[in-house]
């Protein structure tokens, strides 16, 4: 079954552009619909500073959201007229995150940037992560250097036979039965009954195959290396343009702690990544 909701993140940052289009890419190979969101941010001043502030700067700085806002719905309609896509542009004001969640939760999935600390106008690090936690579905990170002119042909699934990698695996199905290759790479393979069976990941590509899904099982043994670095190591190898993984951590007074494999590739991807938890 495949996409046919699709929600972007537009924001101000130089990236946006490459999301934009990898989104409407996305739209196009599913005949999906793509909502662009907006998230307008108020402008912040402590109440005992505004007195002090002069009221053109006030205004000044008002002025430069809305400026921020209608070039992004300009880039967004020119982009999505152009490639003729069903899109709808949305502009509410509010936390970014909670906007996010919000309308995503009426999606099939959401797609987001990776932060770029050289970047003011990109995502912060934690967006993709309480994203993840709190939307219910899956969210496709595309990484700020922007994606091959095609992605989603050849995808590698990092396995570890967990309730988290079983939700991104089923939450990426529309995606995988339309993959030309599959690899299923299972790390350091858990063994024993609830473990990864005696032969690591072909549990899951018998389940795949059912899906119309040809999938070669893969497993590493490599306790000497991070778990995120073999990931992206053995995608460079392979040519792979698209990870999919279990999201991995837990929310505290809604401040998001992820697992060291999580937060390796959201920090160092090189390919996007489509993540659930």
């Amino acid at each position: 079954m495949p996409f046919k909701d699709l929600l972007v993140d537009i924001d101000s940052s130089k990236a946006c552009a490459a999301r934009l289009d990898a989104a409407i890419r996305l739209a196009q190979s599913h005949e999906a619909h793509l909502a662009g969101l907006y998230a307008k941010a108020n402008l912040s001043i402590p109440g005992f500073a505004e007195s002090q502030i002069p009221a053109e700067v006030l205004a000044a700085g008002r002025q430069r959201i809305k400026d921020h806002a209608a070039a992004a719905e300009t880039m967004f309609r020119q982009a999505t007229e152009k490639a003729g896509v069903s899109a709808e542009w949305r502009c509410v004001s509010g936390d970014r995150v909670g906007v996010l969640a919000l309308h995503g939760r009426y999606a099939d999935l959401i797609i987001v940037g990776q932060t770029d600390k050289d970047d003011p106008f990109s995502a912060s690090m934690d967006l993709a992560g309480k994203l993840i936690f709190e939307v219910g579905g899956p969210v496709l990170v595309i990484p700020y250097i922007g994606t091959a002119e095609r992605f989603g042909e050849r995808v590698m699934v990092a396995w570890n036979a967990s309730r988290e990698a079983v939700r991104a695996v089923h939450d990426a199905l529309p995606v995988l039965e339309c993959a030309k290759t599959v690899d299923v790479l299972s790390i350091n393979p858990p063994g024993g009954a609830t473990g990864d069976g005696e032969i690591p990941s072909a549990d899951i590509c018998l389940h795949l195959a059912r899906h119309g899904v040809s999938a070669e099982a893969d497993h590493i043994e490599a306790h000497d290396i991070k778990v995120g670095d073999m990931l992206l190591s053995r995608a460079a190898d392979k040519g792979v343009d698209l990870i999919v993984m279990g999201a991995y951590g837990h929310s505290r007074l809604r401040e998001t702690v992820f697992g060291g494999a999580t937060r390796h590739l959201l920090e160092h991807m090189t390919v996007p990544v489509l993540m659930a938890h």
